[in-house]
């Protein structure tokens, strides 16, 4: 009986402790992709990419910040957290190879120390999925139903259900 207690009380405490790892980098990749789809800085952020070599680079820009926009807010929600997960670990690693690792370490220098700690936020989230706090795990509860009909659709789940399961 206490294992089951204490192994309830585990579980709680790790779902619990995803609510603030999806919230930070959530946050974080909305306000670092909108930074690139405002209309102001949409030139900008072009020119910057093509000074480094991406081409074209207002196109590549604006989409580097649609796909940031996207990994925050499913991140947040907690709803296709795994296809949020590698569009973070993919635009800080071209981040990271393109712009930080020349400078070294350090952030205040221009470092990726901060890319490093997304990615390491995102590499987590990849592999454990958003936890049960979520809105994931609430549209799969929903699309399990109740009773008897919960039973046979974890066993022969709709393709719904199926589809909910594979991008968790």
């Amino acid at each position: 009986m206490a294992f089951a207690v204490e192994s309830a009380f585990t579980n709680a405490r790790r779902d619990v402790a995803f609510v603030p790892l999806r919230a930070a980098l959530g946050s974080t990749m909305i306000y670092h992709g909108m930074s690139k789809l405002k209309e102001e800085s949409r030139d900008q952020a072009g020119q910057m990419f093509e000074q480094i070599g991406l081409r074209p680079g207002k196109p590549l820009a604006v989409a580097t910040g649609a796909a940031e926009v996207f990994a925050g807010v499913a991140s947040m929600l907690g709803f296709l957290t795994r296809p949020a997960a590698l569009a973070v670990l993919v635009t800080q690693a071209v981040a990271i190879a393109k712009v930080h690792a020349k400078k070294g370490f350090e952030v205040t220098q221009g470092g990726f120390e901060y890319n490093l700690v997304l990615m390491a936020i995102a590499l987590g989230l990849l592999v454990a999925g958003p936890g049960k706090l979520s809105l994931h795990e609430q549209l799969e509860h929903l699309a399990e139903g109740r009773g008897p009909k919960r039973l046979f659709r974890r066993m022969r789940p709709n393709p719904f259900l199926r589809l909910l399961k594979l991008v968790k």
